[in-house]
């Protein structure tokens, strides 16, 4: 007779990953909230960097005792956090302000680093569950929301304000004396906890949903895997049209300061808001406006082109900031119009020919005017810049001349429903010419 073998079948461990079945939850959940841990962690340390950079830039660096709390604000304004600008001078005497605003290149390095981080863990799965979707997008969220609530605790500061009047240079405590009670008037800013939550939370779920639609390789749920071809390929074409634009702006933004003087006044540009520039001049060469005003010693870093169309307007009108008015400043606005021809039929073409060879033209530019108009939807609101500062005594008047005003509001609706005209016509128009082009994934024809 032979042996009768007692060896046990060798059992493989369970294994605990994104498509394994369900069953060992404690692991699997320490994995997802340490990947969320580090998805948050780089995202904010990618924000605290680029905006230290451009501060210290700026000459924030000198600061009084402010730098940390200074660079929170940047970082909490990045997030879409509200800061509030407050002082006191005196108990009949107040400073005022308002400043809402977007540093959008810390926000763009944070979105990026979030997002590739987020992703990392999903790249070697086809499919992706619902629920381990879910869980993964609410881990990060929570982390994210509780790391800004500690920022804003964080952004919170105030500055004593040295105030003269006129070419005397006498403080204003001397000038009024006991009028205002304001031997030493102060200025300082604030973080407006819920709203500043609820616009991280937006902020947060934005960032991990448009990951998801860029991305070509990170796996999608079963459900909805049926529209990936219409979407994923438009969505990465306009996060690459919207990194052309902070590429062809860095690019210029380095030979001016490399040839025009003020090289630390371009790098605080450049490190803080280079977008809001760039897309700017994305929506405005399409077709697009914007409308606002500039006025008092304060100012925006921005082309002096612009601030002139800002500050040329009469009394409390707007003015118009478009093309012909910004080419009525300098003749080298117009070509705006042949940058945005070129750079949005170059992205047509990428997602036509990462789009299935059987997507009809007509179709592709559906889906790029789609994807044009709500890209615009989102990015233009982006831009909006209003911010004021004023000292008054009993609550009349701007003393000392330091008051002012920037406010650039965009025009919302038009600027979409151009970006949606000129998908139709690029996608139309790539989508031709991409028929003949081989599309990614596509089998060549045998010639047999």
């Amino acid at each position: 007779m032979g042996r009768v073998s007692t060896r046990l079948p060798h059992t493989p461990p369970p294994a605990t990953g994104p498509g394994a079945p369900r069953g060992a939850p404690a692991p699997a959940g320490l994995r997802i909230a340490a990947q969320a841990l580090a998805a948050v962690l780089a995202g904010y340390a990618a924000m605290g960097v680029t905006a230290a950079l451009g501060l210290w830039a700026a000459g924030a660096a000198d600061l009084p005792g402010g730098f940390a709390a200074v660079l929170a604000a940047v970082v909490v304004m990045a997030a879409g956090g509200q800061v509030e600008i407050a002082g006191s001078a005196g108990s009949l005497a107040g400073t005022q302000g308002e400043l809402t605003a977007m540093p959008l290149t810390v926000t763009l390095v944070g979105a990026l680093v979030t997002g590739a981080v987020f992703l990392r863990p999903l790249r070697h799965h086809a499919v992706a569950r619902t629920g381990d979707l879910a869980a993964r997008a609410a881990a990060v969220t929570v982390l994210w929301l509780a790391a800004l609530a500690g920022l804003c605790a964080a952004a919170r500061h105030d500055f004593p304000l040295d105030l003269g009047v006129g070419d005397s240079q006498e403080p204003l405590a001397d000038l009024f004396g006991e009028l205002i009670d304001a031997a030493d008037p102060s200025v300082g800013f604030r973080t407006l906890v819920g709203p500043t939550l609820g616009h991280g939370l937006l902020w947060i779920l934005g960032v991990l949903l448009v990951a998801l639609l860029v991305s070509r390789r990170s796996p999608l749920p079963t459900r909805v895997l049926r529209h990936q071809e219409a979407v994923r390929p438009a969505a990465s074409a306009m996060l690459l049209l919207l990194l052309a634009y902070v590429a062809v702006g860095l690019v210029i933004g380095l030979v001016v300061a490399a040839t025009k003087g003020h090289a630390a006044e371009t790098f605080a540009v450049l490190l803080l808001g280079l977008p809001n520039v760039s897309w700017l001049a994305l929506g405005v060469g399409i077709g697009g406006s914007w409308e606002g005003r500039a006025d008092g010693p304060f100012g925006l870093p921005m082309p002096q082109v612009l601030d002139a169309v800002l500050r040329g307007g009469d009394g409390a009108d707007l003015s118009t900031v478009d093309l012909s008015s910004l080419a009525a400043q300098d003749g080298r606005a117009w070509w705006l119009l042949p940058v945005a021809a070129v750079l949005v039929l170059g992205a047509g073409f990428v997602a036509a020919v990462r789009s299935p060879a059987r997507v009809r033209p007509w179709r592709h530019a559906l889906h790029l005017g789609v994807a044009f108009a709500l890209t615009m939807l989102a990015v233009a609101p982006l831009t909006l810049v209003e911010a004021r500062f004023g000292l008054s005594i009993l609550g009349i008047g701007d003393l000392g001349g330091l008051g002012g005003e920037v406010v650039l509001r965009p025009h919302v609706w038009r600027t979409a429903g151009l970006a949606l005209l000129w998908g139709l016509v690029a996608g139309f128009l790539t989508g031709l010419l991409a028929t003949r082009v081989r599309h990614r994934g596509q089998v060549p024809p045998d010639d047999d």
